[in-house]
């Protein structure tokens, strides 16, 4: 029997020795590259965490005492570990596990996780908890370098070092988040990792020197200034110490031996304490090493067309070598939402500020009222951590910040974390901003060019995760609040369909298909002379129907006492675990099938 299948519990790995551990983690790590290969999944940052990981089993006793992972993407040796080996198979597929911690999943994830620096805050939340309660478990907060590029994960740090609750803070130093890590913390970082290298270094060293004949003390004594000088570079400086934070570290994240070793030693600590350990991304493969950014997500699903952020990128790159005044930026996502390409043309025009949605935001902010035009490439479930930025800082002085808004609707194998579900909720609700949403790529390359030349305040343009049917029908041309008519009715039956994958559904029933291009404003004048008609209006969105799209244009109607019937189709008032989209889809009646008996039904009556 192999390892992997004797470990069923975190209590089953402690049976086992410190070699034994290590035959464990390389079996981890196959049975990771395997799934992962089938299923899609967080390659790179899981094989980076895999003797960590049974490092912190093997000393802590979970679940009572808690583990947060940052993010949580790195939690796939804890699951394994933690009685879900066999249900991993069916990694982020519907019945198996998430490809994030989640609570509903297991007693052994502490909290549901999958945006990034928030990993610290509720570790120190469940440290005054057990604290006030007079209990004793401990609380283990996982956290990358990458979210020290969070403003979230600062705030935390003031708060533990100032209250001296007793907690463990793990940073799993990768140097990378999804792409190569920035900001003057990684400058930091490196700083600290030099000490490890330096540590090292003097012992063999001194060794080496000593036994040299005659000269070996002189070597010795002229060595001892640049020791210094480098120990004043590496020690004199510990930002967490001086926090309140006991440091240790920089210790090999790889090395099984020497992480029980450490970890045994501040388990007892009744301090706050952060261990720094130097982990390499994608480690044990050869591939994911050399490539982490490559291999830091895999989708499981063939590449057969441009994805909607290529689309944008390209655009974005083609406005930018026409007008100097386009400048993008990311949240550390440059890969993901296709700005690579305008960084590596324009790096003076493109910026990536690490994981800072609310520093995004605000600095897009100051380069709009100075005259720019900032377009901020990001993920639909990640812009709402910057709400209060786009309200206050954006939209109260109607500044032309353009957001580039990737993963806008259902995203599947991601989970609920990461569902794009509420953006035309919490966008539309605020005065001067701009909604507007693609039918197909073609339609994405219009509304970026179009959207160069809009001034009036801000706009938002929301697309979906997958591929887009860039070689479908050319659109019509842009015309501001206008929606566009892709097929005309010969029933009275109208679909007004938000997005690309709506107005496919659209398509395949039997009525007329409206593309929703401007959600706000939306166009009312079709609306007025719909009503006339008598027609029905059926709105498809992948969103919340709370305070959504077709909300609006209910209200409208019913607000102007409008002869013209609102049918409203749309994510249901609860969040969304689906693992496919088409599943997504289907649970919300957002399905061609569903919108054809609803027509049926609709001519049924009529007649």
């Amino acid at each position: 029997m192999s390892y992997l299948e004797k470990v069923n519990s975190p209590a089953d790995l402690k049976k086992l020795s410190l070699h034994e551990l290590k035959e464990y983690a390389e079996e981890v790590r196959e049975y990771i590259v395997e799934v992962v290969e089938k299923n899609g999944g967080h390659l790179a940052s899981n094989l980076g965490a895999v003797e960590l990981t049974i490092a912190l089993h093997y000393v802590f006793d979970c679940p009572e005492d808690k583990f947060i992972f940052d993010v949580g993407h790195q939690s796939y040796t804890h699951k394994i570990i933690t009685g879900r080996r066999d249900d991993f198979r069916r990694l982020r597929c519907d019945g198996g596990v998430s490809g994030f911690e989640n609570m509903r999943e297991s007693i052994c994830d502490a909290f549901t996780t999958g945006h990034s620096s928030t990993s610290l805050s509720v570790g120190l939340g469940m440290a005054r908890a057990r604290d006030i309660a007079g209990e004793k478990y401990n609380v283990i907060s996982v956290i990358g370098d990458g979210a020290f590029t969070g403003g979230m994960t600062y705030e935390a740090l003031n708060d533990i070092g100032e209250s001296g609750t007793r907690m463990l803070i793990v940073l799993n130093d990768n140097t990378m988040s999804i792409s190569k890590n920035v900001g003057a913390m990684s400058t930091y970082f490196k700083k600290l990792r030099l000490s490890r290298r330096y540590k090292v270094l003097k012992t063999t060293f001194k060794r080496g020197i000593d036994g040299i004949p005659i000269l070996g003390s002189t070597l010795v004594k002229a060595a001892e200034k640049v020791k210094l000088a480098i120990k004043k570079q590496v020690d004199n400086d510990k930002m967490f110490d001086k926090l309140g934070i006991k440091y240790y570290g920089a210790f090999d994240g790889h090395d099984i031996g020497e992480l029980v070793y450490v970890l045994s030693q501040v388990k007892h600590l009744n301090v706050p304490v952060l261990v720094h350990v130097v982990t390499r991304k994608g480690s044990g493969l050869y591939e994911a090493e050399r490539d982490p950014v490559k291999y830091h997500g895999i989708t499981g699903e063939p590449e057969t067309a441009l994805k909607f952020s290529e689309v944008a990128g390209n655009a974005l790159c083609s406005l930018a070598e026409k007008d100097p005044k386009i400048v993008g930026v990311s949240a550390a996502m440059l890969p993901s939402t296709g700005l690579e390409k305008l960084k590596n043309k324009f790096p003076e025009r493109c910026f990536d500020v690490g994981i800072a949605e609310q520093h995004s935001v605000s600095m897009c902010a100051g380069l709009a009222a100075s005259g720019f035009k900032p377009y901020f490439a990001v993920y639909s479930s990640f812009l709402q951590r910057a709400f209060d930025q786009i309200l206050h800082d954006v939209c109260i002085n109607s500044l032309p910040v353009r957001f580039l808004i990737d993963r806008a609707g259902a995203v599947g194998s991601d989970g609920v974390t990461h569902q794009g579900l509420f953006d035309l909720s919490y966008l539309t609700v605020l005065p001067e901003m701009c909604v507007a949403a693609p039918r197909n790529g073609n339609d994405l390359q219009k509304l970026i060019d179009w959207s160069a030349g809009y001034n009036k305040g801000p706009l938002a343009i929301r697309y979906p995760k997958g591929y887009s049917a860039s070689c479908d029908d050319e659109p019509a041309e842009i015309e501001y609040g206008k929606w566009e008519i892709v097929r005309e009715s010969e029933n009275g039956i109208y679909a007004v369909a938000v997005g690309p994958n709506m107005t496919e559904i659209a398509l395949a029933a039997d009525c007329g298909v409206v593309s929703a291009r401007f959600v706000k404003p939306f166009d009312t004048d079709f609306i007025e002379v719909a009503a006339k008609r008598g027609d029905t209006l059926i709105t498809l969105e992948e969103n919340s129907l709370s305070g959504g799209f077709g909300e609006s244009v209910l209200g409208y109607v019913n607000g102007r006492n409008l002869s013209c019937r609102v049918i409203n189709l749309g994510f249901s008032d609860k969040f969304c675990d689906k693992r496919t989209v088409a599943g997504a889809l289907a649970e919300n009646g957002l399905t061609a099938e569903n919108l054809s008996a609803i027509i049926k039904n609709i001519i049924a009556k009529k007649q």
